[in-house]
This record gives structure tokens, sequence and C-alpha cells, in this order.
């Protein structure tokens, strides 16, 4: 490489690799079909385009994305709307989905190794930095700032965390630092998760974020692949070697969060169980929600499908098209029903005397007749039935489809298929 402008962007010399092998079974029957990545979010987009969103924002344009389980879905959206990066431009968009490239009877047996066994594409692009991403949260962050920490530091792995009170933590990796937040031990989903020095009650959970040199993951890959004892894990086995022989720095989420104007706190969701992906969608209508997908500095691209506008029909009393205190994507109908605080994807119907409430609900969706949901998932292509009541008795919910214990249903294809 020639010689390197001071000021120039790191991004300019990084790769993003995003893992989206994952199935996300806590989604339970959503991810029956696809990936966690591929779950629709927000009325227009996927999961993983947060994350492909934040890297291109970040200036970064090489780009990978290891693909294993149900992947169809989600290679189908990556092809329809991340294909604009041209390798004449020194861009790149790679879809790697495992294909016994190390041996003919091997997946990708972790995330590590998803990285490892497509070691020579990524070093084909010669890309002094790597930032291994997940692909399964909703969050808006500038990947270069933490560029810029890993190298002002001069850590080994620079890893991206969250300030989460010690309560919630366990349920994450959690990282024991020194004051100059270098990592001192890196624990999976301790019962004592250990206090941050400068904020003991809050605990600094990993995002699965981390960045390297290149060549410096390369060695660690190999070293990991020859070790027989190793599950191939960035958690259990590539960080924690780190931490014990290396330098390892955290890097706290909220230095980097983008945040428009409207944006108070560092929004990051998980959206894996279905409460949460519900919530997360639902809290999408409030008048100012603590996610602004209206920020046009930091735009979240995905797949576009065009579309005729939202189209509101009948003004009876009784039999009005209306909604309110929700989003309605393009290609919708709704016909005399009445829709509040919910959120309808792109080219659902919505048939006459229905109510909505509270409801998110998946792309071309048809609603029948005289319905009444409230505090419902319904799955893409799902045609409601007329007359069906859903919100009202918990006991015969909870036996006809997948409700949580915050009362919240899950509607797929295959349960209504099983009503008759």
């Amino acid at each position: 490489m020639g010689v390197r402008h001071k000021s120039a962007p790191l991004a300019r010399d990084a790769m993003a690799y995003v893992l989206a092998g994952g199935r996300g079974s806590r989604l339970m029957e959503l991810t029956d079909k696809r990936a966690k990545p591929a779950v629709p979010f927000g009325g227009k987009s996927r999961i993983i385009d947060f994350a492909l969103s934040n890297a291109v924002n970040s200036g970064i344009r090489r780009i990978g994305v290891a693909t294993q389980y149900k992947a169809h879905s989600l290679i189908r959206h990556l092809q329809r709307g991340w294909n604009f990066l041209r390798p004449e431009r020194n861009e790149g968009f790679d879809i790697l989905p495992a294909s016994q490239r190390v041996s003919e009877d091997q997946w990708y047996a972790g995330t590590a190794d998803a990285v490892y066994q497509n070691l020579d594409i990524i070093l084909s692009y010669r890309p002094k930095y790597i930032v291994i991403l997940a692909g399964d949260h909703i969050y808006k962050m500038d990947y270069e700032l933490m560029l810029q920490q890993h190298v002002d530091t001069n850590a080994d792995v620079t890893i991206g965390c969250l300030e989460v009170p010690r309560e919630e933590a366990s349920g994450f990796g959690v990282m024991h630092v020194d004051t100059k937040d270098r990592i001192t031990a890196f624990v999976e989903k301790p019962k004592d998760p250990p206090g941050i020095p400068d904020n003991p009650d809050m605990a600094l959970a990993s995002m699965g974020i981390y960045v390297f040199e290149t060549d410096f993951l390369a060695g660690l890959l190999r070293r990991d692949a020859a070790d027989k004892k190793s599950s191939r894990d960035f958690g259990k086995d590539i960080i924690p070697y780190v931490v014990k022989n290396g330098k390892a720095v955290a890097h706290r989420f909220a230095r980097s969060c983008v945040r428009s104007d409207l944006e108070a706190g560092s929004y990051w969701r998980d959206v894996g169980t279905v409460d949460a992906y519900w919530a997360a969608n639902v809290d999408l209508t409030d008048t100012v929600p603590e996610l602004d997908l209206y920020d046009h500095n930091w735009p979240i691209w995905t797949y576009g499908e065009v579309t005729p506008p939202a189209k509101f029909v009948h003004d009876l009393e009784g039999r009005r098209g209306l909604a309110v205190a929700s989003l309605v994507s393009g290609g919708c109908v709704v016909s005399g029903a009445a829709i509040r605080r919910s959120l309808l994807f792109t080219n659902v119907r919505v048939n006459s005397f229905t109510t909505l409430e509270e409801a998110v609900v998946l792309p071309r969706a048809m609603i029948g007749r005289n319905a009444s949901l409230k505090r419902v998932v319904i799955d893409s292509d799902v045609v409601i039935p007329e007359g069906l009541v859903v919100g009202e008795d918990p006991e015969l919910d909870g036996k006809r489809f997948r409700r949580t214990d915050n009362g919240v249903c899950l509607i797929t294809k295959p349960m209504i298929d099983r009503l008759g």
C-alpha cells in the first residue's frame, strides 16, 4: 500500500464482516422459514440492514456476509438491495454461505470458523482492519470512531460494549475492565456480573462487535483452527485468548452511537424474542420514538419494492378506513377498518369492520372482515379468516397461536391452517 494520509478515514482501509448465519430460535416460528437477520423490521427494512447501513454510512466499502441457517430469504434480500457496491470503485460485497470450503462435511462450526473458512476471500481485498459484526441487532453506530479508538489505544482487539444495569447483564458476555477500559477478564453470561470502575451499578456487555488488524486476526484464527478443543467461537475462544495474551480494549457504544436531534439516548435492541420484537416495532408508532427512522444523515438502506401509496377507503359510521398513531407502508389498502398503534409492512390488506390494535403485520398479509386483533405479530403472507378474535381470551389464544407471557400472540400460516 502507498503512503497513507494521516487524516484519511480508517474505514477506507477496513472491511466489515457480518455474521448472519444464526437462526434466532427465541423468535419461535418467526424464524421457521428465515434466519433472524432476514426478519423484517420497522415497516420496510430487515434486521441486517442496520449493521450493513452502519458500515456503508461509516465509509466502509468492502463487506462480507456469512450466511448459514435458512439463508434463501436473506440472500435474495441482499442480492436485490445491496448490489450497488462495485469492484471497479474498490468496493466489494460478498455473500458467503457455508459451502464446504474446508472439508466436504463441514458447515460453519462457530462464529470464528465462519471467518476462518473465508480468510482467503478476506485477504484478497487486503484490508488493514476488519470489523466483525453481528447481523441481528437494531442500532445506529459510526464504526469509524471505533476504528480510531482501536488505533489510538494500540489494541489487539477492540470490543463494542453496552453499559447495562448489572442485574440485566447476565444474558451477555461481560467485560471486566480497569480504569482505562482495558479488558482484564471476559465472562460469558455470568451469574454475578462485574461492575464498571466508574459506575459499579452498571456492567459492560459485549455487543458482538470486534475490531482487529486483519493479519493479527488471521493468525489467531489459524491457531484456533489447529486447536482440537476449541468451539470455534469468538466469545468463548478468540476473545478470552486475546484478553489473556494480548491487549483487549472496550469501546463504549455511547461514544459512537449515531443520534439525530430527536434521539435522546443510545438506542440498541436485540429484538431476539417475540416480546422484544413486537415492542420495538410498536414503539416506532410513538409521537417521538426512541429510534428515528427519518434521519437523512444516517439512512437505513434496504431493498425497496416499488409500490403504490397506502390507501384508506370507506367513510361510513362503523366502516371507516383509518389509522391513528400507526405506520402504514406502501401498497397497503385499509378498507373500512380501524387501526390503532400498529405497524403495517408493505402490501398488507385490511378488510371492512376489522380493528387492529398494537399489531405488527408483516408483508403481504391479508386480514379478513370483522376481525379483532390486539397485541399480535402476524407473519408474512398470512390470511386471517373472517371474524377471528385475538387478544380477548388468553386461554384460547394460547391453544391456537404462540402466546408469550406478556400476552403477545405470534400468528403464522401453519397456525391458521390448523384452525381448519
